[in-house]
């Protein structure tokens, strides 16, 4: 059973809400697992549980109990983002009803699920991840979806639109989400909206701009230094993706053996 099986997209009026810490990361892991680990899904309280508290592709870590998630299912359920249904035996399961509660497609049911599990991110890094979900070639291709975001309040931009932007979920509850825009305030570039982001420590960056042009122009030289750092960091930051995602791959194969035994009562 698959997340994307019989569900309308797009049809539902939106019913979304801002949402506390524990009920963001649980929704995420129902979404994530509907996606990449369609034949488990849905998912028991067990599983979800130790989807929360995973320790690839989440951020912050939790430790959280099974009563902490049975609590937030039970909110969730009450919000019309999460139904339950019965499992074989008596476990109950549960699923998610995402794309009608937030009014998204897959692929931006996918960019939503990474920003839930992971929170504020630069484009290159949420796409490299949320790639493993839905097919994201590159940056071209997620710019038009994480737009459409925008456009329904379920993104937020944190810094100017460039190199290295900053998106997160428009879900935290309001004193959270200005404790965020306050604190990417500072990094982000005044003025002009279309100048790159400015990531920790630029070299580039730290060079005062001249009162009168200089002599030699060095302009297009700068420019081409912040360029090619900038891909620079959209390599590494595809490389660290990519590293988590073996790691997520390894866990997860962790997990389904542990299931298997435990299935096998060894």
């Amino acid at each position: 059973m698959t997340d994307d099986s019989n569900l309308p997209e797009n049809q539902a009026t939106p019913r979304w809400k801002p949402l506390s810490s524990i009920d963001r990361r649980v929704l995420g892991v129902l979404i994530e697992k509907a996606k990449t680990t369609p034949d488990a899904y849905p998912l028991s309280l067990n599983a979800i549980t130790t989807g929360a508290n995973q320790k690839s592709n989440r951020d912050p870590m939790m430790n959280l109990e099974p009563d902490d998630v049975e609590e937030s299912l039970d909110r969730l359920r009450n919000f019309g983002a999460v139904g339950i249904v019965q499992g074989i035996g008596r476990v109950s399961k549960y699923r998610h009803y995402a794309y009608e509660w937030f009014g998204v497609d897959k692929v931006e049911l996918a960019v939503l699920a990474e920003l839930l599990l992971r929170g504020a991110q630069p484009q290159g890094e949420l796409r490299a991840r949320a790639a493993r979900m839905e097919p994201i070639p590159g940056l071209p291709e997620l710019r038009p979806v994480v737009a459409s975001l925008k456009s329904k309040k379920l993104v937020v931009p944190l810094t100017p639109e460039g190199r290295g932007h900053v998106v997160t979920h428009g879900l935290y509850m309001p004193q959270e989400m200005q404790k965020l825009r306050d604190r990417y305030q500072g990094d982000s570039s005044p003025g002009d909206p279309s100048s790159p982001t400015k990531p920790p420590t630029p070299v580039a960056d730290m060079v005062p701009p001249c009162s009168s042009p200089p002599p030699t122009p060095t302009v297009e030289p700068g420019n081409a230094f912040k360029a090619e750092l900038a891909e620079l960091r959209d390599q590494m930051t595809d490389l660290r993706a990519q590293l988590q995602e073996l790691a997520a791959a390894q866990q997860r194969s962790e997990n389904e053996l542990h299931d298997l035994r435990s299935a096998l009562g060894e």
